[in-house]
């Protein structure tokens, strides 16, 4: 299961075993994500800071959002509190599309009990349950985290995608079209690419879409047949909830973690922009 609903999340914290809440308020150019965090947040949550926890100092190539080693995120997961098969609810202000990397990373570590809270922040104010202020402190985890299950692309691998398979690209579509790009070296997408912005995954109220309606999205990209299925964003942070989407919808795909941060900052790289192979609904 991807997603868990308010009052479902609420019934399981009352439980004898609720699950470990993780609060990843972070956006592009916002530093103020464990302030957000200390105004407001689910009862017992603990912050989870993106840039430090849930990536690897950027530079080489790698993109701007690296994937942190395995033995980095189980020292993380360990201060976060995570103990062997407790369950994980993810969540944001932001419809998930930041808590999904926490999401995809403990997955790809195999942690196999995690999922994002549906509507974010926002559908639990809206049911009308507890918010805490202030600032939670966990007793250390044991958690022991290994990598390798979700699968991976690196720059290669993502050529190879877009030429054997379908690679969406989950940015908006100004920035897959090379209209704009205000932080990467270079404007376009990868040559081959499908233009599928993560936005287009949720409803009005930043709630997931149904299975059925993700699924007609995603077979309507050229995805959810037998041709395999990558994606890939701005730096691996909203490509995460593209990838979450897709499981809702019942088909697998594969992060490229460096995403155009990586590919744009290779002048060996080709870029296409225009609209290109497809440019999805969004």
């Amino acid at each position: 299961m991807v997603l868990v609903d308010a009052k479902r999340l609420h019934d399981e914290l009352l439980s004898a075993t609720p699950p470990l809440l993780l609060d990843v308020r972070w956006a592009l150019g916002d530093l103020h994500g464990r302030d957000h965090y200390r105004a407001g947040h689910l009862p017992g949550a603990v912050y989870v800071d993106l840039d430090t926890e849930l990536a690897a100092a950027p530079g080489g190539g790698a993109g701007r959002h690296p994937l942190p080693s395995v033995a980095a995120l189980e020292r993380s997961a360990q201060g976060w509190g995570l103990t062997a098969g407790r369950p994980v609810v993810v969540y944001d202000d932001n419809g998930g599309q930041s808590a999904a990397r926490a999401w995809w990373l403990l997955r790809w570590a195999g942690v196999d009990d995690v999922r994002i809270l549906d509507g974010a922040l926002g559908a639990w104010r809206e049911a009308g349950f507890e918010i805490e202020t202030g600032e939670t402190v966990p007793v250390p985890g044991d958690v022991v985290l290994t990598a390798g299950h979700l699968p991976l692309l690196d720059a290669d691998g993502a050529a190879r995608m877009a030429r054997v398979g379908v690679l969406l690209d989950a940015r908006a579509p100004e920035r897959y079209r090379g209209e704009v790009e205000p932080v990467d070296p270079r404007a376009g997408h990868i040559p081959g690419a499908v233009s599928a912005a993560t936005g287009d995954n949720l409803d009005g109220t930043g709630r997931f879409l149904s299975p059925e309606r993700l699924r007609a999205r995603f077979v309507a990209l050229g995805a959810g047949g037998p041709e395999p299925v990558g994606v890939y964003c701005g730096s691996g942070v909203t490509a995460a909830h593209q990838i979450a989407a897709l499981a809702v919808a019942g088909i697998e795909a594969a992060l490229f973690a460096g995403s155009w941060s990586a590919w744009s900052s290779d002048p060996d790289r080709p870029i296409a922009t225009g609209t290109g192979a497809g440019t999805g609904s969004g």
